[in-house]
């Protein structure tokens, strides 16, 4: 089940050179010790050849830096001072540090900030719990919408939508919060609670989210106390913001 709305690459506005060139420019996770071309070919589908063409050209205006011939490409003063902008624009996330990361170190769980992205839920921003070092997810990764609780969230706050959106509503009216039986899960290993939040900044509902290694948070404790709390500590940060509930409800 997709229910992101893909571009229309056969309308005559749609410049397909720009979508491949951000294409390269999103294959580039936090984990990573720099890209070559054909490491960025194999992560986006497109050529080698048209690759190497998009680097260089991003190299040239900045997007994009290495260290010299044959060296790996890496984010580039550009693309982080272009980052670095879009993050000031998101005024609530500041807001949310002295809530979440509280939440964080109490519940031994990871926090995190998704929003849709495509066909996946890209994380914007984590905050770790102190002393856990067994957490697995960070800043630029994407996982999927369907079985994971952050696109669960975000379903659930759409104004329609059957199958994991409809369960995920059922949950949010009942419980506040989301999370993905086991049987549905993107992974079995990971275990996680989510609540929708709708920002300003975004034109859809993000996804507020605490998860950890599923022998760490239990069913039991995610639908008993961290459910209860994130639910809790994004209510705070609406009141903090004067943001209303994401959730809109259907007829």
């Amino acid at each position: 089940m997709d229910m992101t709305p893909k571009p229309d690459e056969t309308d005559r506005r749609f410049a397909t050179t720009l979508a491949r060139g951000m294409a390269v420019l999103r294959a580039f996770r936090a984990s990573d010790d720099g890209l070559g071309n054909q490491e960025i070919a194999a992560r986006t589908g497109l050529p080698k050849s048209t690759v190497s063409r998009l680097t260089f050209t991003l190299h040239s205006l900045g997007y994009l830096s290495h260290a010299g011939w044959g060296e790996k490409y890496r984010p580039g003063p550009a693309l982080l001072a272009l980052g670095n902008i879009a993050a000031a624009s998101v005024g609530f996330v500041d807001v949310a540090d002295p809530i979440m990361q509280p939440l964080a170190d109490e519940t031994g769980t990871l926090v995190v900030l998704a929003v849709r992205d495509d066909a996946k839920m890209l994380l914007m921003k984590t905050w770790r719990p102190a002393g856990v070092s067994s957490i697995w997810l960070d800043v630029g990764q994407r996982i999927p919408i369907v079985g994971s609780a952050s696109g669960h969230a975000v379903l659930a706050a759409l104004p329609d939508g059957d199958g994991p959106a409809r369960d995920a509503y059922g949950q949010m009216i009942r419980d506040g919060f989301v999370t993905v039986p086991l049987a549905d899960r993107y992974t079995p290993t990971i275990n996680a609670v989510a609540v929708p939040y709708r920002s300003r900044a975004f034109a859809e509902p993000v996804a507020f989210t605490c998860g950890a290694m599923a022998e760490d948070l239990s069913d039991a404790r995610a639908q008993s106390e961290v459910g209860p709390r994130l639910r809790d500590a994004v209510r705070q940060l609406e009141h903090a913001t004067g943001t209303p509930p994401a959730l809109v409800r259907r007829g």
